[in-house]
């Protein structure tokens, strides 16, 4: 098995895929990105879409009080306290960063409910820099093919980030990610339709297993 070859054709099956989460600025992402926890983008889209409308900016956004928030995103999981760390990472935003959004993975974990996936995120998709977000989608294929041999996230994204070229960082986390969510899913993975069970070490498990 050759991992430049999974690369290769990760590449060719995915070749323009992009964000799942509309955003229009950095702004945007990063709330975007905090309300996508344990959701989907279908749904976090539904909700910014009308928040943004009347919340276009993170000062007009940063005055609302936390009820006011949990009003706007109640119907997304998780909401309370998205709002609280969403308030609070808006009032850092303009008191410490000039109201703009930090453009460095230091910066952007100081702000309250964002992690290390969620600005990398912000990185690569808002800001064009290289970085390899690593979700439960990246995880979950990385490793079944064999791209990466570990179950925490950290981990994952080192080894993506060694056998990955810097360039492609950025695309290989929503190759993987589409991947993901269209066929190597988490539950029942069309294996059998997959364009890379022939080169997938988790395919082979599972037939040997049926075997067995």
């Amino acid at each position: 098995m050759s991992k430049k070859q999974i690369l290769a054709r990760l590449k060719n099956m995915y070749p323009n895929v992009r964000s799942g989460l509309k955003f229009n600025n950095p702004f945007e992402l990063l709330i975007a990105t905090i309300l996508s926890a344990q959701s989907t983008d279908k749904q976090v889209n539904k909700i910014t879409k009308e928040l943004f409308s009347k919340y276009p900016d993170v000062y007009a956004l940063s005055k609302l009080t936390q009820d006011q928030l949990e009003g706007e995103i109640k119907s997304i999981g998780l909401y309370k306290n998205k709002s609280k760390n969403i308030l609070a990472a808006c009032k850092m935003i303009i008191d410490k960063f000039q109201g703009k959004i930090p453009e460095t993975r230091e910066e952007l974990m100081e702000l309250p409910g964002v992690g290390r996936k969620t600005a990398n995120v912000v990185l690569s998709n808002a800001f064009q820099i290289p970085a390899l977000a690593v979700d439960t989608h990246v995880l979950r294929v990385a490793n079944r093919l064999g791209l990466a041999q570990s179950n925490n996230p950290m981990e994952t994204e080192k080894q993506l980030m060694e056998v990955i070229p810097k360039e492609d960082w950025s695309q290989a986390h929503h190759w993987l990610i589409w991947h993901g969510r269209l066929v190597c899913k988490a539950r029942n993975p069309q294996c059998e339709k997959c364009g890379l069970n022939d080169l997938c070490t988790f395919n082979k498990n599972e037939m040997n297993t049926n075997e067995v």
